[in-house]
This record gives structure tokens, C-alpha cells and sequence, in this order.
């Protein structure tokens, strides 16, 4: 595993992660012109199967993908475009985020639009713009289109400054990945360290079950197979976070002594859970998949050097209802260093969000994802303020879909076929 870059004590990171405040998909999937505006540090989102949760989610990842290991592998590991573009539409796949790398700094557009041309993906269009004033239209600082363009250099690039011609060594480079390694681009360099430092999960118990060779490690994978290495990792290099982080656990499962990773001699590491009364800890195999998965996102949350944008799908699989709010009371505080992205079907978890943190998600009568924010839906911010909670309004069809996946309502608060 790569070891992880050393954040600078820049002015970036001291005054708390970048945040995205919109995020704009066209032809991807079901996502076939989708819009989230006003983000807020945590966002839920919620639907009936087949909404488009995990597609919204995947867009994270993809990107992610994409900054990581490159365009080429992500394009291809989805399908390639018989398999990612939304059906029956033509031209690329376009994803744009709105970001501030801090509150006291002008918002940030990047926009990445990818086809496929000889069945290869191509970056066809690719641009990052800021408006410094209040007054005057955005200026691109770099802008590109299959492997060719120009950037502007600087820390606070402006219209008056040069454009360099840059040319990429090939089309399907993604150019705020190749610039932003260097240091005379360093809102593109922001930009690529922000990106890459996503950590999308796709947990699996089973993963986190095995017994990989011994060795600290400082993040968890998406899947959770060295979950050993990042306890190895804590005990050996922050010790009080892990005491935390079992300090939290322990406040969750009830009787939970501690957690140990032993290397053993063939080089193998174990994960043991210590109950009481028992003396003896079991191996993390035969632990419970509650107690595991809950380790295993307090491991992300109270990381020391937190990722600055956290997904996490589902999480209430494999967990105790009444431990739902207690996640997502750690979700709301791990929301004051990274962002955070939840999907969920379960009412006990939606109940800890307030309704501007939540976004319904559907399908239109086309078959197209359609999402709405749960405040800007009729009725529930009354509902909320006579004491009504999120999970309950959901399960009672308040929300559209969400009660009943059944009903064949077509959108947030159509009720007229439920029942």
C-alpha cells in the first residue's frame, strides 16, 4: 500500500478541510442531468432501491479512481461507455464540482467531460475557473481538451497573468492530476490532493476478517482488508487515538475490554476482540460483524490526519438499530475536518439529520435519478418543527418514496398512490 503523503501545515489544511457546495453529473448511468446544490458538511442521501444512491456514490469513487490509477482504469473497470453512459443519450460524460479550498477564498469550478473515441476514453473537455471579485465573469486558469492546453501558474492566478501551452503526453490524462504535481500550479496541486485523498468505502466484513501480513498501515482500504495494519498503526504511532477510538467502542458494544493486533511468527497479523468476563480474546473471524464494522469506521472517523471527503455506503448493515444513532453522531462530528457523503434505507439513522442534510433521490417517469432536498419538500420543515423526526416522516411517505417502494409515486411528497 502507499504510504500516504504528509499534509503540509499550510494555511490550507489549518483552517479545516476544502468543501463542496455543488455537484453537478450528466450522463452517467441513471444520472442523466443531476444536480446538488447548497451542500452542507454531511450529506444523507435516501430512496427507495434503484434510486440512484449508489450511482451518486460511485461518482465519488470513480473520481477518485481516476486521480489514483488513472482514467483508462476506471473507464474500463464500470464497462467502459456501453455500460457508464446513460442509455439512449449521446455526447460524454460530464461531472463538476463547486468547491471552496477554504471559506476566506473565491469558489472553485472544476469540470471534467470524458467520451470514448476507438474505445479508449478521452478527456474532451477539462476546466477549473474562479471569479476573484464580486463583479466580472469567472476566469479559467487551466483549461484543456484531449491532451492539449494551457494553465495559468501562481497562487492567485488571474485573467492579467500568462497562459502556458502544456501540452499531456496523451488524451486520456487528466490534466489537474499531471499539473498538480507541480509546484508552480498550486490551486491545481490543491485541487489533485484534495481529490486524492477521497476515501469512498465499499466495507466488507469478510475482508475485514482476514489475517494479512504484518505491517502498519495508515488508512483503511475501501474494503477494509488491513484493518489489523491500521490498528498496528495506531497503537505504534498515536496511542491515545486508538485508546479513543476504543474508549467510543467500548461506550457501543457493552463489554468490550480492548482490541489487539498480534504479529505472529509466520508473519501474519491477528486481530483479537477481548470481551469480559472471558480471559482470553477471540480472533476478529469469530468477533461479531457489528463490533467489526463499527471498529472499522472509528478507525476512518478519528483518523489523526482525517481524508478530507468520506463516503460511506449503507452503514447501518450488519449493525444494531439502536447503534445507528450513535454512528451518526460520530458522522456529525467527524463532519467539523472532512465532508461526508452516507447513503441509508434505515429511519433510525436518518433520525439523527436535520432535513437540509438529507436528499431524496428517485426515478422520474423517464427512469432518470431526480433528487430534491428534504427542506425544500412541502410540509416538512412544519412537521420537523412540531417535533416530527426525519426516519418517522420517511416511513409515513412524507418524503415520496422512501415509505413505501411499492407505491409507484413518482417524486418527494406524492403520497396520491401510497397505501
Amino acid at each position: 500500500m502507499e504510504k500516504r503523503k504528509k499534509k503540509p501545515p499550510d494555511q490550507l489544511r489549518s483552517s479545516g478541510p476544502a468543501r463542496i457546495e455543488t455537484l453537478r453529473v450528466r450522463n452517467y448511468r441513471a444520472l442523466r442531468e443531476v444536480l446538488f446544490s447548497k451542500i452542507t458538511p454531511v450529506m444523507v442521501l435516501v430512496g427507495p432501491n434503484g434510486s440512484g444512491k449508489s450511482t451518486v456514490f460511485d461518482v465519488f469513487n470513480f473520481l477518485s479512481e481516476c486521480f489514483q490509477y488513472g482514467l483508462r482504469h476506471a473507464w474500463d473497470r464500470r464497462g467502459r461507455e456501453r455500460e457508464l453512459k446513460t442509455r439512449g443519450e449521446e455526447g460524454p460524460v460530464k461531472i463538476e464540482i463547486q468547491y471552496r479550498e477554504k471559506p476566506s477564498l473565491p469558489l472553485i469550478t472544476y469540470h471534467l467531460a470524458i467520451d470514448e473515441k476507438a474505445k479508449a476514453p478521452v478527456v474532451v473537455e477539462e476546466w477549473m475557473q474562479w471569479r476573484r471579485g464580486q463583479r466580472g465573469r469567472p476566469f479559467r486558469f487551466l483549461e484543456y481538451r484531449e491532451g492539449q492546453g494551457r494553465a495559468v501558474s501562481g497562487e492567485m492566478p488571474d485573467e492579467k497573468d500568462k497562459r502556458v501551452d502544456i501540452p499531456l503526453r496523451s488524451p486520456d490524462l487528466i490534466a489537474v492530476n499531471t499539473l498538480g504535481r507541480f509546484a508552480e500550479h498550486p490551486r491545481v496541486a490543491a485541487l489533485r490532493e484534495f481529490i486524492t485523498d477521497w476515501y469512498v468505502s465499499y466495507l466488507s466484513i469478510d475482508d475485514a476478517r482476514r489475517q494479512p501480513e504484518a505491517g502498519p498501515q495508515e488508512r483503511l482500504t475501501k474494503t477494509g482488508d488491513n484493518l489489523p495494519n491500521v490498528i498496528q498503526y495506531l497503537k505504534e504511532q498515536h496511542s491515545e487515538r486508538l485508546e479513543k477510538i476504543i474508549e467510543v467502542l467500548q461506550r457501543r458494544v457493552p463489554g468490550l475490554e480492548r482490541v489487539e493486533a498480534e504479529p505472529m511468527p509466520d508473519g501474519r497479523l491477528l486481530l483479537q476482540i477481548k470481551d469480559a468476563p472471558f480471559k482470553r480474546p477471540v480472533l476478529s473471524r469469530f468477533a461479531s460483524d457489528g463490533t467489526l464494522k463499527m471498529l472499522a469506521y472509528l478507525t476512518v472517523l478519528y483518523d489523526p490526519e482525517p481524508p478530507q471527503f468520506i463516503g460511506i455506503e449503507e452503514p447501518e448493515n450488519y449493525l444494531h438499530p439502536r447503534l445507528l444513532p450513535e454512528l451518526a453522531e460520530e458522522c456529525g462530528a467527524a463532519g467539523e475536518k472532512s465532508q461526508l457523503l452516507v447513503t441509508t434505507h434505515s429511519p433510525f439513522l436518518l433520525n439523527s439529520f436535520r432535513p437540509e442534510q438529507i436528499r431524496v433521490l428517485y426515478r422520474d417517469e423517464r427512469g432518470f435519478t431526480q433528487t430534491e432536498r428534504a427542506s425544500d419538500i412541502e410540509g416538512i420543515p412544519q412537521f420537523v418543527r412540531e417535533g416530527a423526526t426525519m426516519g418517522y416522516l420517511w416511513l409515513e411517505g412524507h418524503l415520496g418514496l422512501g415509505g413505501d417502494p411499492l407505491s409507484g409515486a413518482t417524486g418527494p411528497g406524492d403520497k396520491g398512490r401510497q397505501r
